[in-house]
């Protein structure tokens, strides 16, 4: 019987050995290695006798990982619970492997925990296609936010930007403004120069209007057709106004040749400034819908210029106007 016991033994060993996952048992009281299986060398590098203690299994872990997986791989174990931790193991020659650990509590008749045992996998290879994949993500939702032929935001997250502003606006009751902005005689323009020169003409004012806003919240989306839309965030009309009159000036500075033009022989923007301090009751559709007006009284009243109004709350009538 016990020839068929040690028969047996060697079987499942041979078994286990000869797999790429990593066989291992860890003896519960005193905290050390019982076995651990020789495909751990191939992998790390570091040989079965080196593998003593627990604290050689923490210390072969990543620092940003080591404090987290073994508060919870303990904290499970203790409570008898099989689990599941992903780390990157160190290798000999100082590299890093990403391993699954599987574990199995033992215990005991009278129910105590009595030890561990379980596999080790390399899954490597599986983390370098999830991080591709997380990129690949990022990528499309940061194009799904992007303008594809301008490169600025387009309508749809400029919608998600504004009603995070506004949000903010109400809270701390500063002023918010809105730039609205139409590119003089376009279509005028496309049927002169031809619609991919009309394309490299929206990338090129996307590029300047891009340019020309100097703090991290201030924002830029491209809101249809020709037209562009800036969001400046705790902006009174006053600097709305500086930053619009920049906008104007460096598309002229650009001195993008437009022969069919009304208004010049260069290429020029029309805008519309709006700056309110929204109260709770407030919403920004009215708001938008009145800057779109001053764009068009700034159209309306020769092109090449900009109309400005403020408004405490929901817009109402009285706008002055900004030109050269």
């Amino acid at each position: 019987m016990n020839d068929e016991v040690g028969t047996t033994h060697e079987v499942y060993k041979a078994l286990l050995e000869s797999t790429k996952a990593i066989p291992w048992k860890i003896d519960w009281k005193s905290m050390t290695f019982a076995y651990i299986g020789p495909q751990i060398e191939k992998l790390l590098g570091w040989s079965p006798s080196s593998w003593i203690s627990v604290e050689d299994w923490a210390q072969r872990m990543h620092p940003e990982d080591r404090d987290a997986v073994v508060a919870f791989c303990v904290s499970q174990s203790q409570a008898g619970t099989d689990h599941e931790a992903d780390y990157r193991a160190l290798t000999a020659s100082g590299e890093y492997v990403w391993i699954r650990d599987v574990v199995h509590v033992l215990r005991n008749a009278e129910g105590e925990v009595e030890a561990l045992v379980g596999f080790m996998f390399d899954i490597s290879e599986r983390k370098k296609t999830e991080e591709q994949l997380l990129s690949l993500q990022k990528q499309l939702e940061e194009y799904s936010y992007k303008d594809g032929l301008t490169g600025v935001a387009n309508r749809r997250m400029f919608d998600r930007v504004l009603a995070s502003e506004w949000a903010s606006a109400q809270r701390s009751g500063q002023p918010l403004s809105l730039v609205l902005l139409d590119i003089d005689c376009f279509k005028q323009y496309n049927d002169h120069y031809g619609h991919i020169q009309g394309d490299d003409c929206l990338k090129s004012v996307g590029q300047i209007l891009q340019g020309a806003l100097s703090r991290p919240r201030d924002f830029v989306a491209r809101f249809g057709g020709e037209e562009f839309v800036l969001i400046l965030p705790e902006t009174d009309l006053e600097a709305a106004v500086q930053v619009a009159e920049r906008c104007r000036r460096r598309v002229r500075e650009q001195c993008i040749p437009h022969e069919k033009s009304a208004v010049a022989t260069l290429l020029t923007i029309s805008l519309g400034v709006g700056s309110l301090i929204p109260t709770l009751d407030d919403t920004p559709l009215p708001f938008i819908e009145a800057v779109d007006r001053l764009l068009y009284q700034a159209k309306q009243n020769g092109r090449n210029r900009l109309e400005a109004a403020h408004w405490q709350g929901q817009p109402a009538d009285g706008a002055r106007a900004v030109a050269d």
